[in-house]
């Protein structure tokens, strides 16, 4: 490791070195080195599969190292190991040090950037980058401190002149792909950080696009001394051109590594030189991804459909595919995917993101509840005081929260979205069978329906709030023989709905509002326990021998 080591050391630049120690920003900046980097994956009980097959290398600071390869060749994987972002099913082991030292890559040391571009949409370029900064950056700096790195860190990506522009989405036109994703690049390099991590920077972007993208990118490395490592699928012959270092892999193994502009010359002394005027890059993942033409000559010997079969066959495959359930996925995820990336990164924790998630969203959910409400309860013809609309509103409103909040609790148990939703919706349907309105409170089973579902079941408080909300205080012509010559609401509420009338509709709502708060905290709970867990689980299953070192600590000074 030791070579590996001073490999990478000299290969930091041209500065000048002085008593052993490099001037600038070299003796600040950060070497990451790796070495006999194995991960694999579990294909069950008692089989796993190979991703990455022992790799060496390294990254230095003022550099752009390039990882490339075709698809599925462990690009990404090699990006999270180096990063500590591995799932829970695959197994790691070797080294993997940071100037030379086995240290975590804490937040404000490192950054992930993402290969989507998970942005509000309704907020500008400024906006987006001002509130990230808000979130991360410490609070002994100033809101005008804070605004000022917000905009220089703008100005560094190239975005001064969109600033202003909102960044949009499908439903809005906004600023470009490459626009979006230097804006992701600007978040997520607000606190200085010393180690990037790209995934797919370049990933749906035409050439231009790229090229801006990754010029920035490299003007980075090369101005505050970062080291950048960025995976890449088939970048021009412009981009490539501006990689330092180059990291090819086939297969989970490498087939080279060095300087980006001595790839050239290894291929062509081993006997695959690139044709004039083809793209480097294209070259060199058609000689090494040999599946590549047998899988076109495949297609082409096949018997000749036309457009109009070709497309029918397309739509159904698409329709039965995985592709459109992961689109669907995505879609029902896109608020939870913020969070992850930010909590990943350590921008806010998950209280933070509770409170948030809760203040976001409830201006959209009272107007939920008081449009519905308003046009129901007149057309209706029920009570005609205005404090009779807004407790019935009320009402709703805490219903509305209360049942995001038992979504939340699904979703942080469970972690596909459709068996979510299944499961969200029977508990659901176990509650409104039990809360009284289907069968009465005294018809209900005592065990289990009656104690405890009935009175754990929110929908018993929203169904008696209403009906004491419409009954209490009214009076009715008794039709029975031998008895009083009218009835009072409250009469009719527990000799007929056999309600619980010993106390006023606002208990009820009171009750409401305070399982909101119990569901909230129940959230709060079961993903702090998740977080917990998780590293625990990890290790049971994967149980890594000794010198499987996750970057996962917190970084010591004195080894920077």
């Amino acid at each position: 490791m030791e070579e590996v080591y001073r490999n990478a050391m000299a290969g930091g630049g041209d500065r000048p070195v002085e008593n052993g120690v490099r001037s600038g920003w070299e003796e600040e900046g950060l070497y990451l080195t790796w070495e006999d980097l194995l991960v694999t994956a579990s294909n069950g009980k008692d089989s796993s599969r190979v991703i990455l097959a022992g790799l060496t290398g390294y990254a230095r600071p003022g550099g752009v190292l390039a990882i490339m390869g075709p698809s599925g060749c462990g690009k990404s994987t090699l990006l999270n190991a180096l990063a500590g972002r591995l799932d829970s099913g695959t197994k790691q082991s070797g080294q993997v040090l940071v100037n030379g030292w086995r240290q975590g890559l804490a937040f404000g040391i490192s950054a992930y950037v993402t290969q989507d571009d998970i942005l509000m949409t309704t907020l500008t370029v400024r906006e987006a980058v001002y509130y990230s900064a808000q979130l991360q950056l410490p609070d002994s700096m100033t809101k005008s401190e804070k605004k000022e790195r917000a905009e220089m860190t703008i100005r560094e990506m190239g975005l001064q002149e969109a600033m202003d522009a909102r960044i949009g989405g499908q439903a809005s036109k906004g600023i470009s792909g490459g626009q979006k994703r230097r804006v992701s690049i600007c978040i997520e390099i607000l606190t200085r950080p010393k180690l990037l991590f790209l995934d797919e920077p370049t990933s749906g972007l035409d050439s231009a696009a790229s090229y801006h993208v990754m010029n920035r990118i490299v003007s980075l490395a090369r101005h505050d001394g970062r080291t950048i490592i960025a995976s890449i699928h088939q970048p021009s012959s412009e981009v490539f051109e501006l990689f330092d270092n180059l990291c090819l892999l086939s297969s989970g193994k490498t087939v080279y590594f060095g300087p980006a502009s001595l790839t050239n010359e290894f291929f062509a002394r081993n006997g695959f030189p690139c044709p004039s005027l083809r793209n480097p890059s294209d070259h060199y993942l058609r000689t090494i991804n040999r599946d590549f033409d047998e899988e076109i000559l495949k297609g082409c010997s096949g018997q000749s459909k036309t457009a109009a079969e070709a497309i029918d066959i397309l739509v159904k495959s698409y329709n039965l595919s995985n592709i459109r359930q992961e689109v669907e996925r995505r879609v029902s995820e896109m608020h939870g995917l913020i969070f992850r990336r930010e909590r990943l990164n350590g921008h806010y924790g998950v209280t933070a993101f509770m409170i948030g998630n809760m203040l976001s969203s409830a201006p959209y959910l009272a107007l939920v509840s008081i449009i519905p409400a308003a046009m129901a309860y007149y057309l209706i013809g029920l009570q005609s005081g205005v404090d009779h609309f807004i407790f019935f509103a009320l009402v709703l409103y805490a219903s509305m929260l209360l049942v995001e909040g038992l979504m939340m609790i699904v979703a942080s148990i469970v972690p596909n979205y459709l068996m979510g939703i299944i499961t969200g919706a029977g508990i659901q349907a176990t509650m409104i069978l039990s809360a009284g309105f289907f069968r009465l409170p005294h018809d209900l089973p005592k065990s289990v329906w009656r104690y405890p579902l009935y009175h754990i079941a929110f929908h018993k408080y929203t169904n008696q709030a209403y009906y004491k909300n419409e009954f209490i205080g009214l009076t009715f012509p008794n039709i029975q023989a031998g008895g009083a010559a009218t009835i009072t609401g409250e009469e009719v509420l527990k000799d007929f709905w056999q309600m619980e009338v010993g106390y006023s509709k606002w208990v009820d709502l009171v009750m409401l509002f305070g399982m909101v708060i119990l569901y909230r905290i129940l959230v709060l709970v079961i993903v702090k326990t998740s977080e917990k867990m998780k590293p625990m689980v990890r290790a049971a299953l994967n149980r890594p021998p000794k010198h499987v070192m996750q970057v996962m600590g917190q970084p010591s000074r004195a080894s920077l």
